[in-house]
């Protein structure tokens, strides 16, 4: 069966049985982090149908961010995982469902799971690269608005003279985590990509920082650049 095969019946799955509120976290994020990882496959030897199905069930047990058991959520995703492509997808090659899973145990940022095969170095990147760029603001946001967290220090938007804290600000995720993903890149394409959507990040929180200064053009923005090397390694 080909793979476009795979991916409508894995959509249709999604569709009927995954629920939950995170609009985040929704069957376009799903195809979105495959057709990222397609781009980091070309010319490797990666088995296409495990990265594939990594990518759709990656966020099958998708927990909030603020929830205490975070971190265990994608190793109950790669847990559900095995379980749906026994019971709903019996056709679906037995001999893959290893390193599915473990692609989809080894994709989370807060569990810490090195990946030890190429498929799951593969899914690492491409959901990690969907946290950077405009639809990773867009997420960032959306997320941070759903749990009530303040958009960013006005008096101290980049944290100079106090902890970061993203619990109480939005924007001090941007260098807690985003600005840090391009060093956790497994890949070398997924590296380079990382890198630019880094760089756009830094330029609006250059831009916004000049706008909180009265700079509406931004004509200044350029000098924030400086604050990553304090608390970055992007």
């Amino acid at each position: 069966m080909s793979l476009h095969h795979w991916q409508s019946r894995f959509e249709n799955w999604m569709n009927q049985h995954w629920q939950h509120g995170d609009q985040a976290h929704d069957v376009a994020h799903l195809r979105r982090v495959w057709q990222t990882a397609q781009q980091i496959m070309q010319g490797t030897d990666a088995t296409p149908l495990v990265v594939l199905a990594a990518c759709y069930f990656h966020d099958v047990v998708n927990l909030p961010k603020d929830h205490p058991e975070r971190h265990l959520a994608s190793s109950q995703a790669a847990a559900a995982t095995r379980r749906i492509l026994l019971e709903s997808f019996p056709d679906f090659p037995h001999a893959l469902h290893d390193d599915i899973a473990h692609a989809v145990q080894a994709h989370s940022f807060s569990a810490g799971i090195v990946p030890r095969t190429l498929e799951a170095k593969i899914v690492q990147d491409a959901d990690r690269l969907e946290s950077l760029g405009a639809i990773g603001l867009a997420r960032v946001f959306y997320t941070s608005g759903a749990l009530g967290r303040s958009l960013f220090d006005s008096n101290d938007p980049l944290g100079k003279a106090r902890p970061l804290d993203d619990k109480l600000w939005t924007l001090d995720h941007f260098q807690i985590k985003m600005l840090r993903l391009p060093e956790t890149m497994q890949t070398e394409t997924g590296k380079k990509l990382a890198q630019h959507n880094a760089d756009f990040v830094v330029d609006f929180m250059a831009k916004l920082c000049a706008e909180l200064q009265g700079d509406l053009i931004g004509k200044d923005a350029s000098v924030l650049r400086d604050f990553t090397s304090d608390k970055t390694k992007y």
